[in-house]
């Protein structure tokens, strides 16, 4: 009776160590992301010094193409929501929910990189590269470093997609859905930011 006693107190300590451990990981997770906030606000910042400063070359007005972009916010928008599905399998403890969801999710980010690879192509194809004026090189910084930023959520996600279906829904593998989660959903108040700030300012 003593030994089962004592099993039963090592297991639950165990449990609240993993639940401790995945609190410190998501705490330092939201450091993190705050530090990428720094990040953004001051390419913002550059961005918008440089904004009318394009040397003869087009502006914002002559190269966006606005219905092209809301097909671009919109993928990166519903991948946002998708991801929340995936989130509620995993309370539920729905592990091929979480990898169906995921993969919508993933679909949807990688067409949303997809379109920006293929808008930055026209770009310079038509000479309109980061070296044509100082709003260029602070478009394609901005934007390139957000579309980095995605491509590295892609990958992660990949990673997680085979580590759940391989390990299944762990504490582990729980905390990390958290952690890319906050990771997607700060990527879209970004990406929001983005369209508000260049495009749709800068095509008025």
């Amino acid at each position: 009776m003593s030994n089962l006693v004592l099993e039963t107190q090592i297991a639950h300590a165990e449990e609240h160590g993993h639940e401790d451990a995945g609190s410190m990981t998501v705490f330092g997770f939201w450091i993190y992301l705050m530090t990428d906030c720094i990040l953004f606000a001051t390419i913002f910042a550059a961005y918008s010094v440089l904004s009318n400063n394009v040397a003869g070359g087009p502006s914002g007005k002559d190269i966006f193409e606005l219905p092209y972009v809301l097909v671009e916010t919109f993928c990166l928008l519903f991948s946002s929501i998708t991801y929340g599905f995936a989130m509620l399998a995993m309370h539920k403890g729905n592990k091929n929910g979480v990898i169906a969801w995921l993969a919508v999710t993933f679909l949807l980010g990688l067409a949303f990189i997809g379109m920006e690879i293929n808008e930055f192509h026209h770009l310079i194809a038509e000479g309109f590269g980061p070296d044509r004026s100082a709003f260029l090189s602070g478009f394609f910084t901005l934007v390139g470093t957000h579309g980095l930023h995605v491509t590295s959520g892609l990958i992660w996600m990949a990673v997680l997609m085979f580590q759940i279906k391989k390990k299944g829904l762990t504490a582990t593998n729980n905390t990390r859905l958290s952690c890319l989660s906050l990771f997607w959903h700060f990527l879209d108040v970004v990406w929001i930011c983005v369209f508000t700030v260049v495009y749709l300012m800068g095509a008025l």
